[in-house]
């Protein structure tokens, strides 16, 4: 049976003409229902034509057979390139290979999505991902020249694609709480600070500024100044923090200080660059959630360690 956009994402044909039936379609259009199943299946097999277009989306703008006007091919675009967040997650990780591709089943009952869109968000990641991993420059620029994406969906995939060559850890049961979303954020803020800002056919933002991670180890010099950073960020905070919040930094400053320098100062190592999300999460995420920090009380400790480090004379 022939595929269109409504069994891309698992709908067959008589599924799609039975759903139109019951919406009242038929009465709407005086319709009766083979001329319904009929109009469904010329969509299907001119979809089936248009898919082979979507896989390289330039070719839908050159070609000459379907006359589309030009924010149609571009709904057509986005809505065969998008991604469902649920089904991202659980890609996450997962080596974007043809063995990997037939083995979806898990992903589908796990994310709540059909088989059938599970695989072609599948290979859609593997397209783009093949297409722009060796590419100089912004990864987001060049998945939105190649595949002719809003910058939304691009970053989304902009971001895939840069965990992808990271290859970071986000398969572990304790990370198995976090969503796309959140994994997003992580991505586009590394992608906004720890990567080459230079531009330039040599530089790639899907790699890490090397010289900034080395240079990181320099905050070892801040566990040899604690007490002074200690003091600096407790008469910051003293009127700011609940009671609580302040207590709990006075207890576990040194607890958290060296959770963070030793996260930082190892980032140079692929091992521990690789395992970043588990780190912070058993080293830094899970004492802050003992110590039962208010949202914006966190916020506030971690501005000023940040800018107390600055004013001391040793990271100058």
């Amino acid at each position: 049976m022939q595929r269109s956009a409504a069994e891309n994402e698992g709908i067959e044909t008589s599924e799609a003409v039975s759903t139109l039936h019951q919406r009242g379609f038929a009465k709407q259009h005086g319709a009766t229902v083979e001329l319904i199943a009929s109009d469904v299946l010329d969509h299907y097999r001119t979809f089936a034509l248009l898919e082979r277009l979507l896989t390289v989306p330039s070719k839908l703008s050159e070609q000459m057979i379907f006359q589309i006007d030009e924010a149609s091919k571009q709904m057509l675009i986005e809505k065969y390139y998008d991604l469902d967040d649920a089904v991202i997650r659980e890609l996450l990780g997962r080596k974007l290979s043809s063995r990997h591709r037939k083995d979806l089943d898990e992903v589908a009952e796990r994310s709540g999505a059909p088989l059938r869109c599970c695989r072609r968000q599948f290979d859609n990641v593997r397209r783009v991902f093949k297409a722009v991993e060796e590419m100089p420059g912004n990864v987001v620029a060049n998945i939105r020249t190649t595949f002719l994406l809003q910058e939304p969906l691009a970053k989304k995939y902009g971001a895939v694609v840069f965990i992808a060559c990271m290859r970071f850890e986000t398969t572990k049961r304790k990370l198995q709480y976090l969503s796309f979303n959140d994994f997003y954020h992580c991505a586009q803020a590394i992608m906004g600070s720890w990567t080459y800002s230079c531009t330039g056919p040599e530089y790639y933002d899907t790699e890490m500024d090397r010289e900034f991670l080395l240079e990181l180890r320099e905050l070892r010099i801040l566990l040899d100044k604690e007490k002074e950073h200690k003091h600096l960020i407790c008469m910051r905070l003293r009127p700011k923090l609940l009671e609580k919040s302040y207590q709990e930094l006075e207890l576990n400053f040194r607890l958290y200080t060296r959770a963070l320098v030793g996260l930082a100062c190892n980032l140079h190592r692929g091992r521990e660059l690789r395992s970043l999300f588990i780190d912070l999460l058993e080293r830094c995420v899970e004492p802050l959630r003992l110590g039962s920090w208010p949202k914006t009380d966190l916020a506030q400790f971690l501005c000023a360690y940040e800018q107390c480090a600055l004013q001391m004379d040793v990271l100058r």
